[in-house]
Order: C-alpha cells, then sequence, then structure tokens
C-alpha cells in the first residue's frame, strides 16, 4: 500500500509573531505560516494566527524516526519552550491562550500520486512504515513543552471507473 508520511512540530500564536518565536528559540523554522481567514479589520492590523513549524518530509523514514529527526533539532531549547509557553498561556481559559504547541503526525495511505512526488519507491519496501511509537524521550518533551499530539489519517482511495 503506497504511504506518504510528514511530521512537524508547530508553535502557533495569535500574540507572538513567527519571527518572534524564532528570536526567542534561535532556531530557524523549515516553515512559516500567517493564518488569517477572516480578515477583519483590526488596528494595529494583526494576522489572526501565526505558526512556526520544524518539519521532517524525508521519505522513507518511519514516523518515530520522523519524530526524532524533528525533536534532536528542538531538544537543546526545551526549557526555552516551556519558558515561552508558561508566558503566553497564564489564563485558565484555553481559548486565551496565546501560543499552542503541537506535534503533528500526517499520513496518506493508497496515496499514488503524492508518493511518486516524495521520491518513495513504488515497489515493496522491506521495511514496514506503518507502525510507529513514541520513545520515553518524545513523552517527555511533549510533556515538558505542553504539546499535544494530533495524528491525522487519510485512506486516499481511488473512485472507480464509470461505465
Amino acid at each position: 500500500m503506497p504511504l506518504n508520511q510528514y511530521v512537524y512540530f508547530a508553535l502557533s500564536s495569535r500574540r507572538i509573531t513567527a519571527q518572534e518565536i524564532t528570536e526567542a528559540l534561535g532556531i530557524e523554522p523549515d516553515e512559516t505560516r500567517v493564518h488569517n481567514p477572516r480578515r477583519l479589520p483590526v488596528d494595529p492590523a494583526r494576522p489572526f494566527s501565526q505558526s512556526w513549524k520544524v518539519v521532517c518530509r524525508e521519505p522513507g523514514l518511519c514516523v518515530d524516526e520522523q519524530i526524532a529527526h524533528v525533536l534532536d533539532r528542538l531538544r537543546p531549547r526545551t526549557d526555552r519552550i516551556a519558558e515561552l509557553m508558561k508566558q503566553f498561556n497564564r489564563a485558565e481559559d484555553e481559548e486565551e491562550q496565546g501560543l499552542q504547541a503541537v506535534l503533528e503526525v500526517v499520513r496518506y495511505f493508497n496515496d499514488d500520486e503524492q508518493q511518486d512526488e516524495a521520491g518513495q519507491p513504488q515497489e515493496r519496501d522491506e521495511r514496514n512504515l506503518f507502525g510507529w511509537a513514541l520513545d520515553r524521550e518524545a513523552i517527555a518533551f511533549l510533556a515538558a513543552t505542553g504539546t499535544v499530539l494530533d495524528v491525522d489519517e487519510y485512506d486516499i482511495i481511488s473512485s472507480p471507473p464509470s461505465d
């Protein structure tokens, strides 16, 4: 079964910019994104939300190996990430949180087209990429930084040819 998967760690905020996160952590992100779905006029003009991401899209790795690549870059800044989370999340109401951390796992099954683009072999690979687990170090990082683990899995089913 063709499989395309990637992992990223994101810090998202309505109150702190991706550039400010970069400066606070001393780590350049792989990606940043500005989310402004409402485009409401605000004075001063501020984006709805910004995301700062460290990403691993390397094909042929199991999810736990992709997670390890991402967390290896972040572990030296675990304490600083935890400090930022505390600084911007003093409110008890989750809706008032100023900074959110997520470790996102995204997997597409039966995805021939994306698999080709990712450069993964179409032939049966001897490695089983379907199973994965979090080790104690990963769990400790998630706990220390207040990071949520989110796993999205999609089964891309081709529609049968119509008669």
